[in-house]
């Protein structure tokens, strides 16, 4: 009796069913599937996985992404990196105003100015901070004590280079320097290795003066600073400012990047000019 079920499940596995569809005036058939079971279960699997994989696709490839709940649209995911990029460059102006408070004060209580390098090591900020307010409480009276000999502490002495020297310049980019400044192997200026689409920032106050593209260094920057001073930033990946936009110290100006055809990697070559010459970055600042 077992024998018989067996074989009775055996020719039900295997019967092939017809699926078809027919014209309703002429009985013909439009449309025919022929297979087992087995081939109609495969069938509809195969069916719900090419759907699923269809609809993925289009769903992650296409703008019918937009329409999720809570999936970020251009106009914001732009408006978050340009947020971004306002927050650190404000973030960094507010670091140089108290450094600069600091060593302020430090000169009028007649102590050493701070390094600007020490100041932007680790802790250098806070240490700074502390330094201020301790300063705060007798900086009126030590004011008021010196204010008859103020000249003894000339914060910017005669001299161009002397007035290059005293200002707090600000780095223009976090990395390593590559190469130095060496006009006698036509090198008149640094390249610093960094990371790709790093921060590039403005070393002075000034104002653009260019913003373009050249074939071998990429996208340019130039920045007019005061005392006839011009810095230069190329092989960058984007521009954030145009020609005549006004700039702060530490302001991001660009992306860097490995744009130009001389470009050998990601870097920026940077430029600082004075007068009509270029002198070296490294005597003004700390890389």
């Amino acid at each position: 009796m077992s024998e018989k079920n067996k074989d009775t499940k055996k020719k039900q596995s295997d019967r092939k069913y017809l699926f078809a569809i027919l014209d309703e005036d002429t009985h013909d058939f439009r449309f025919v599937i022929r297979g087992t079971r087995h081939t109609a279960v495969l069938a509809a699997a195969g069916s719900v996985i090419i759907i699923c994989i269809i609809t993925f696709c289009m769903v992650a490839f296409t703008p019918l992404k937009r329409i999720i709940p809570g999936y970020p649209s251009y106009s914001s995911q732009r408006e978050a990196v340009e947020n971004a990029v306002i927050v650190d460059s404000l973030e960094t102006r507010m670091r140089i105003m108290t450094l600069q408070l600091t060593n302020i004060r430090r000169i009028i209580s007649g102590q050493v100015p701070m390094p600007l390098d020490s100041l932007f090591a680790s802790g250098g900020v806070k240490n700074a901070e502390m330094t201020a307010e301790a300063l705060e409480n007798n900086a009126d009276s030590i004011l008021r004590e010196r204010i008859d000999s103020i000249e003894k502490y000339s914060l910017h002495p005669a001299g161009p280079d002397s007035r290059l020297e005293g200002l707090i310049f600000f780095p223009p980019a976090k990395g390593v320097v590559t190469e130095s400044y060496n006009p006698a192997k036509n090198h008149p200026f640094i390249d610093i290795a960094v990371q790709n689409n790093s921060a590039i920032y403005s070393v002075l106050d000034g104002t653009v003066i260019a913003a373009y593209w050249t074939d071998d260094t990429g996208y340019n920057i130039q920045i007019q600073h005061s005392n006839d001073l011009i810095s230069i930033y190329r092989h960058n990946t984007k521009l954030l400012k145009k020609a005549g936009d006004k700039v702060s110290a530490g302001t991001t100006v660009a992306l860097a990047g490995d744009t130009g055809n001389i470009s050998t990697g990601p870097h920026l070559h940077f430029e600082l000019w004075h007068k009509g010459e270029p002198i070296d970055p490294a005597l003004y600042i700390k890389f």
